[in-house]
């Protein structure tokens, strides 16, 4: 919501809502601290990377940032996912790069698609990971979303923040974007910060485009070779997608955002103009792939993460976590 990145009267004659909304978070979270509601400690480390606010941030990416990169390390990993927007017949579901997305979700197929690690989607995410755990004996769980899923206990905590928006009025909803208060981010053990660097940050995450991927072909083409084109997003933000494009020197003639997971036919796209090239990013290819049009690319982009402070290094610190928490369960 607009207003939420605004000094808007509306949000402050919702405040009282938010103030209910906020009760009722930290009664929720006292209950398992205080053990009243039980929690469930996985058999092997959980790496939980999640947003405080609501939108898009840039989380999936960091998600298959982690996956390839713990892979690189030598560890196994298999990642946890709601699995929002998803309409599966039975859950957990174990999902792959086959998965038809309406059935698995658009990201969890993504990340599956990208990454080749095991992927299961469950609200219930006890039951997604004895699931995962029958199909990989993972050294490392990452929890795709789940910051605020206390009934799953977690080993470290990364928040993905857009570094421009930030935390918006600093209210939680509905008057706000936060799901819980900015003091949260004491607690949690790194934030990351998309496209620049605020006071929160304790690495920084660039995503960078390379090349546009025909839907229909799989041709890699350079972007320097696109001048000018249409372009949708169904994400949490498409200004920022967009804005890359024309970054790139890609004249962008029609633009449309839609919401995040959003379902697309074909219909919704047809009047697009059909001797332009339409661009995409990758979350909505998956979903539009089985009724692609020879004129639809997708970008993908790659992210590169460093440290705030050090540019240049890959979070050492936090790669010495990890390997303590592989080596203290190979010790248990």
């Amino acid at each position: 919501m607009p207003f939420w990145y605004s000094n808007s009267k509306l949000a402050w004659l919702l405040l009282p809502f938010s103030l209910v909304f906020w009760f009722i978070s930290q009664i929720r979270r006292a209950l398992f601290s205080l053990g009243i509601k039980t929690s469930y400690r996985a058999p092997k480390p959980v790496v939980v990377v999640g947003n405080l606010s609501v939108g898009g941030n840039g989380k999936t990416p960091v998600v298959v940032w982690l996956s390839e990169e713990i892979k690189k390390r030598g560890w196994r990993v298999g990642v946890i996912s709601r699995g929002y927007g998803s309409k599966a017949k039975t859950y957990p579901l174990l999902v792959s790069a086959e998965t038809d997305p309406i059935e698995g979700g658009d990201e969890p197929v993504l990340i599956a698609k990208r990454t080749g690690v095991p992927v299961v989607i469950s609200a219930n995410r006890r039951q997604a990971i004895e699931l995962l755990l029958k199909h990989c004996d993972c050294d490392i769980i990452i929890s795709d979303d789940g910051l605020q899923h206390y009934s799953l206990q977690r080993d470290i905590e990364i928040v993905v923040m857009d570094a421009k928006r930030a935390l918006g009025n600093g209210f939680v909803l509905p008057a706000g974007p936060l799901r819980e208060l900015p003091s949260r981010l004491k607690t949690v053990d790194f934030v990351i910060t998309n496209g620049g660097k605020n006071r929160y940050s304790d690495a920084l995450m660039r995503l960078v485009p390379h090349y546009a991927i025909h839907l229909k072909t799989n041709e890699k083409r350079p972007l320097s070779e696109f001048q000018s084109g249409s372009a949708i997003a169904g994400i949490g933000h498409p200004p920022r997608f967009f804005s890359m494009l024309e970054k790139l020197g890609i004249a962008l003639i029609q633009t449309q955002g839609f919401q995040d997971h959003q379902h697309f036919d074909a219909a919704q796209l047809a009047a697009f103009p059909s001797d332009q090239p339409l661009f995409m990013t990758e979350k909505d290819a998956v979903k539009c792939q089985a009724f692609a049009q020879d004129n639809w690319w997708y970008i993908p982009v790659e992210a590169e993460i460093v440290e705030a402070e050090k540019q240049g290094e890959k979070l050492p610190h936090f790669w010495k976590k990890i390997e303590a928490l592989v080596e203290r369960d190979k010790n248990a």
